[in-house]
């Protein structure tokens, strides 16, 4: 396939059902880098796995451009499941790929990874031990990047994993590393990770691309002091919920509520079940992998709390902040609460003024502010 053609299929892609705006692509020139870089290390009969592919772009790629029939495929976002399946439909390429969690069914007997580099050296970490783990032997690791998000950590992360590590030369403000000669892994991955947070008086678990991993994030933190404050819920919804650590205090003081806790994050959800089982908490709460509590029927949530991103990838972006915004404000019921912590600078009262109901500031520290919002 030529670098023209490789456009035409890039310019066809949608980012939906994530946010666009005129900022934001559905493909960058880290896709582009690695696709043919493949070239070189592929043939028609390669078994093929792609890593964080975001909305398609390197799955299409690969099937259009290398030749392959089938490419199997993992992505962590919800959002890039859909969107993935939607571009594929527009380029009828359904029934060619594959999706896959992060493992066994994913890597075996696979020759040739194409993975587009996490920012959290815990997310590579995990990656390259399964890709070690699984895959066949002699199979290559195709990482890439954008150098100014690349950092001399994860050479060190690959080199725990392969015998050889190999830096490319950049190519429009992109990167590869070829990673291969994997080395022997320990008998148990390094994820979950499962621990105490003595803090709270609860066990963590979490997974290597999950947000702040078994820590308890700041944000969180602050949220978590205004427990006390919030309504006795029948269903309460922990938007966003990361290791579950929001859903679990509120299932261990609402005894009697339906928790459920949502994320588009699959690492999230994985972790998020996790703290649930070793709290006890299993049968209490519902964990559930969807973009933006599309699963959930309308006015079916008494009680939703969230500590909404303010990224969307690598861009400051509002917009996965209001489409959460716009979710609570159709499953919130009349007069149910949305409980909000985020980044003070970010002023987000007035947006959810206008998509909930009467907001107020229920508490401001030098970082955070929290809101609640009542649903007209």
């Amino acid at each position: 396939m030529t670098e023209l053609d490789f456009g035409a299929l890039f310019d066809s892609l949608s980012r939906l059902p994530d946010v666009e705006a005129d900022n934001l692509q559905a493909y960058d020139a880290t896709d582009r880098l690695l696709l043919e870089t493949a070239v070189g290390f592929s043939s028609p009969r390669t078994r093929i796995a792609v890593i964080g592919d975001r909305y398609g772009a390197l799955t299409l790629g690969a099937l259009a451009g290398l030749g392959v029939e089938h490419v199997r495929v993992h992505q962590d976002l919800f959002t890039g499941r859909l969107a993935l399946q939607r571009n594929a439909q527009m380029a009828g390429a359904e029934g060619r790929y594959s999706p896959h969690e992060l493992g066994r069914e994913l890597l075996e007997g696979v020759e040739l990874v194409l993975l587009q580099l996490p920012k959290a050296l815990a997310e590579l970490e995990e990656t390259a031990d399964a890709v070690a783990r699984f895959a066949a032997p002699g199979a290559v690791l195709l990482a890439g990047g954008r150098v100014k998000h690349m950092t001399v950590g994860m050479n060190s992360v690959l080199e725990k994993y392969f015998g050889s590590v190999q830096p490319q030369l950049a190519r429009q403000k992109s990167r590869i590393l070829v990673a291969r000669d994997a080395r022997p892994v320990d008998a148990a991955p390094p994820f979950p990770v499962v621990g105490p947070l003595p803090e709270l008086d609860i066990t963590v678990s979490a997974q290597g691309a999950v947000f702040a991993g078994a820590r308890l994030d700041i944000g969180t933190r602050y949220l978590l002091t205004f427990l006390d404050r919030m309504p006795q819920a029948r269903c309460v919804v922990d938007l966003g919920c990361g290791t579950g650590i929001l859903a679990t205090m509120v299932a261990m003081r609402q005894k009697e509520a339906r928790v459920i806790a949502t994320d588009q994050s699959a690492a999230a959800v994985a972790s998020a079940r996790g703290t649930a089982m070793a709290n006890g908490l299993a049968g209490r709460i519902t964990v559930l992998h969807d973009d933006a509590m599309s699963s959930l029927q309308p006015a079916s949530a008494d009680l939703i709390l969230l500590n909404p991103p303010f990224h969307l990838g690598a861009s400051v972006h509002a917009g996965a902040a209001l489409r959460m915004f716009e979710a609570a404000a159709r499953v919130l019921a009349p007069g149910g609460e949305l409980w909000t912590v985020y980044n003070s600078h970010l002023r987000y009262r007035p947006t959810l003024e206008r998509l909930i109901g009467p907001t107020e500031e229920e508490g401001r520290n030098p970082k955070f502010t929290v809101t609640r919002s009542r649903k007209r």
